[in-house]
């Protein structure tokens, strides 16, 4: 089964742990707004991120107006049902601003699911149209524009499959030989 129905309320959060479990990436939004206060606590997860030295290099600018939101959408055609997107923009001046913007990002996906509103990662689409989508955005030209991320009420949450624990888990040192999947 490629999808499962769409179980978490909006309006309540889930344990942090289900909330990882069930963050996948959500390409297909039903177009229904999502509350400006859900967007502010998704925001304020992404600015809670840890961040090396705590320059905390961030900035967020959310997107709801379908006329933007058009503009951007050619980094993915899909993203015209989001209700919103946000761009995280980076100063490049702090050492970890890739790290730091990752670990941002991150939080924001996973405080979207927690919420119950599915959201997608659009880094190797926003890369090629950086330039572009910073003069759109107004970014200063010595920022940098990390990523897009499109929010928004899924029609189906994905469901992939994970690899198992037991493939990715080592103790101590690196396996000499590689680790068969059937065990």
């Amino acid at each position: 089964m490629l999808y499962e129905k769409a179980s978490c309320k909006r309006g309540t959060t889930m344990d942090t742990f289900e909330a990882i479990e069930k963050r996948r990436s959500v390409r297909q939004y039903t177009g229904e707004p999502v509350p400006k206060k859900d967007l502010e606590k998704i925001i304020d997860a992404g600015r809670l991120a840890a961040s090396g030295s705590n320059k905390q290099p961030w900035e967020f600018i959310v997107i709801t107006e379908a006329e933007m939101i058009n503009k951007l959408k050619v980094a993915a055609l899909w993203m015209d049902r989001a209700a919103a997107i946000i761009a995280v923009v980076m100063d490049p001046s702090s050492r970890w601003w890739l790290e730091d913007g990752s670990a941002a990002t991150q939080n924001i996906l996973l405080a979207s699911t927690a919420l119950g509103y599915g959201s997608c990662w659009l880094e190797g689409y926003t890369l090629p149209r950086e330039e572009e989508f910073k003069g759109i955005l107004g970014i200063p030209k010595e920022k940098k524009l990390l990523t897009l991320i499109p929010i928004g009420v899924p029609v189906q949450w994905p469901k992939k499959e994970k690899k198992p624990l037991d493939m990715v888990l080592h103790w101590e040192k690196y396996p000499s030989q590689p680790v068969n999947a059937k065990g």
